[in-house]
């Protein structure tokens, strides 16, 4: 065959192919790519409540656990928009997650206004969705709310520190449906998970108010010899979680009180030192941690197993100077608060030191300096794991050529507490969270300006094995931009984080 004829019939069958595709349509195929879609059960959220400059209103910022990110926040730039309120003081989320609340003593500042918002979480969803639009309910002129607490979604009660009482207000619609009067200044709440009994730490009258949440009516609340409660400077109050025991913490005397719910009677007092400030109450070990700040020691007790149900005492762990938690620096370390795994693993002291010269370059010796710091500990033998410093490069400066990193920050005038809680002061320096999942440890740092998130597990549920050791801070996120001045950088400087809760 010759090579004219091969190159004819070559051209024929090309002819002959293009024919048959005429009117055929081609489109191209996607391949769907295989992934694992988030699952509602890995998803996990933690707040953080910040102040602002005077006059300008508080933040809340939802922290999603799963991204290490910042999932909303609260308008607090624009005064115009619905916002928290000025000086916030303590938020509480509904236990089906619906809702944040967050109680703001605004009247501290001429011309403020009391009140209780709320805003409805961010949810999981394949797009941005943002917080829910913050309503707001108007408290009595000079009531300064400084605690909320629920067990249940229909109702949420409020502190009232400035006009000694307790509010009741309806989550369907939003409005104060009773109120009670207590002791004076009352500081901290403890509704029982029963929804029946509500109890009342009265800081300056020294006193516990027992109040029957049907009613907000009161029941007196006695020693075992059947004198009236006597404690100095009650500060915090937790309930067990079967309902049948309440444990004060007074501040003034240093004792841990446990009051037996059904006959509102004093049954045990354990001593913790005076200046005692926080109660973590683990429901999963069924332990009880308090931090004191002015001796520098934690206590961890068993919730029972003394005489008629009451606590008895695992151990004290020490923060003083050269101590195991607090192995150097230029003072004892302060722990202010604790938190737990719900895993039960392991346990968190979020502490602080402070220095007129600061030991940190960055800082500089002829400035003092705020060092927070967060100490883990073995929750079945309370050994300690580490310590660890909280601030991350970047936000926080670092020398990365010799490895230096900032450990310290000028102190905030507005962060220093008070030896007494006041709503016009700050309850807590530091302050820690856990995720639901176990997976994150959150620490606030009221005069850094951001959150500290650290990694407890190297994974979570939607990342598992992310290949980081445990326990290891991760990222530091800063809080809002407050409405203060310029800094040097010509940025205005960041709200001071003052409290954080775990959400769902």
């Amino acid at each position: 065959m010759s090579f004219r004829r091969v190159g004819r019939l070559t051209a024929i069958g090309v002819l002959t192919l293009v024919c048959l595709s005429c009117g055929e349509v081609y489109r191209p195929v996607v391949i769907p790519l295989s992934t694992t879609p988030p699952t509602p059960g890995g998803f996990h959220t933690v707040f953080s409540i910040s102040a602002n400059v005077p006059t300008y209103p508080g933040g809340a910022m939802q922290i999603d656990v799963t991204g290490d990110s910042i999932a909303g926040e609260t308008p607090t730039s624009d005064k115009s928009k619905p916002n928290l309120g000025d000086n916030p003081t303590h938020a509480a989320v509904l236990p089906n997650n619906s809702r944040v609340f967050v109680a703001s003593a605004g009247s501290v500042i001429p011309g403020g206004v009391d009140v209780l918002s709320s805003f409805a979480p961010a949810f999981q969803s394949t797009i941005a969705t943002g917080l829910g639009s913050v309503t707001t309910v108007s408290l009595p002129t000079g009531s300064q709310p400084v605690f909320v607490n629920t067990t249940q979604n229909n109702f949420v009660y409020v502190a009232n520190y400035n006009s000694n009482s307790v509010s009741a207000i309806s989550t369907l619609t939003n409005s104060i449906t009773n109120s009670a009067p207590v002791g004076t200044h009352p500081v901290a709440l403890a509704e029982t998970p029963n929804g029946l009994k509500l109890y009342v730490a009265n800081q300056g009258g020294n006193s516990v108010s027992s109040l029957n949440v049907a009613d907000l009516s009161p029941n007196s609340v006695n020693n075992a010899d059947g004198s009236p409660f006597s404690g100095i400077n009650p500060a915090w109050v937790v309930a067990r979680h079967d309902s049948q025991k309440v444990y004060v913490l007074t501040q003034g005397d240093g004792q841990l009180v446990t009051i037996d719910v059904s006959t509102d009677t004093v049954t045990s007092s354990l001593s913790v030192g005076g200046g005692a400030n926080f109660i973590f109450y683990d429901s999963h070990l069924n332990r009880l941690y308090v931090t004191n700040p002015i001796t520098s020691t934690v206590y961890v007790f068993s919730d029972t197993g003394g005489a008629n149900d009451t606590p008895v005492p695992l151990g004290t762990i020490s923060f003083a100077l050269a101590s195991a938690a607090c192995p150097a620096g230029p003072a004892a370390c302060s722990p202010n608060s604790v938190t737990a795994l719900p895993d039960g693993s392991r346990f968190y002291v979020a502490s602080y030191q402070t220095a007129a010269s600061c030991p940190d370059a960055f800082v500089g010796s002829s400035s003092a300096c705020v060092i927070p710091s967060l100490a883990v500990f073995d929750a079945k033998s309370l050994a300690l794991k580490t310590t660890m410093t909280l601030l991350t490069n970047p936000p926080f400066a670092a020398n990365l050529s010799t490895g230096q990193y900032q450990t310290a920050v000028p102190p905030v005038t507005a962060c220093m507490p008070a030896a007494l809680y006041s709503p016009s002061t700050t309850r807590f320096r530091v302050f820690t969270a856990a995720s639901a999942d176990s997976s994150r440890v959150y620490v606030s740092m009221c005069d850094a300006g951001a959150i500290a998130v650290i990694n407890t597990t190297n994974s979570n549920a939607n990342n598992p094995g992310g290949g980081t050791p445990s326990d290891t801070l991760i990222i530091d996120l800063p809080a809002a931009f407050s409405a203060g001045p310029a800094q040097p950088n010509g940025e205005p400087p960041n709200q001071n984080p003052i409290f954080l809760l775990m959400g769902q």
